[in-house]
């Protein structure tokens, strides 16, 4: 617990910018949509972090190395956008159960699911979190903010890489025999 006696910002709170010139308004507007998808992202994190830890079986290094390149790409998306959320005068949301609040995106639990099936609940937090990203990109377009919409951007390429590649994970092809007594 802090022993601050004073708040120096409340959470929700816009301190406007004079060097970036969004005005207040705009800015309430992008840190809304930027805590959303920082939500978003962490929840999505810390699911695949959950399933790289887990992960067993005969794809177990492979899915066990790629798990954790997805997690690191995602831990990382989510600091640029923390750190876009405070440069146009917003507090980035923390806290483990404000970011589940917050998020779109709904963790599976803690709970320890087969493979295939932790696969498919990756892609579909990722699928929430690319929906989430397109329209808040449109928002920071149609807001003129340009720099918001291209740091989205990047972060949309990524996990939609991501998430084709899941799926790739899920098809019915495979070297992997179902049972050596066959």
């Amino acid at each position: 617990m802090s022993t601050q006696k004073t708040v120096r910002r409340q959470f929700g709170s816009i301190e406007e910018s004079e060097a970036l010139r969004i005005d207040g308004d705009r800015a309430e507007q992008l840190v809304d949509a930027l805590n959303t998808d920082l939500a978003a992202t962490y929840v999505t994190y810390h699911q695949v972090k959950k399933h790289h830890w887990n992960v067993e079986g005969a794809e177990f290094l492979q899915l066990h190395e790629y798990l954790g390149d997805v997690a690191y790409d995602l831990e990382q998306g989510a600091d640029v956008i923390a750190e876009r959320a405070q440069a146009i005068g917003g507090i980035p949301v923390a806290g483990p159960s404000n970011l589940e609040e917050r998020s779109p995106v709904e963790f599976e639990g803690e709970d320890v699911y087969d493979i295939r099936t932790s696969l498919r609940n990756d892609v579909e937090a990722m699928s929430t979190l690319i929906e989430t990203l397109r329209d808040h990109i449109e928002l920071a377009s149609d807001l003129g903010d340009y720099t918001t919409e291209e740091i989205l951007r990047e972060q949309l390429v990524t996990i939609e890489e991501h998430a084709h590649h899941l799926e790739h994970y899920l098809e019915d092809d495979t070297l992997v025999l179902e049972s050596a007594t066959k």
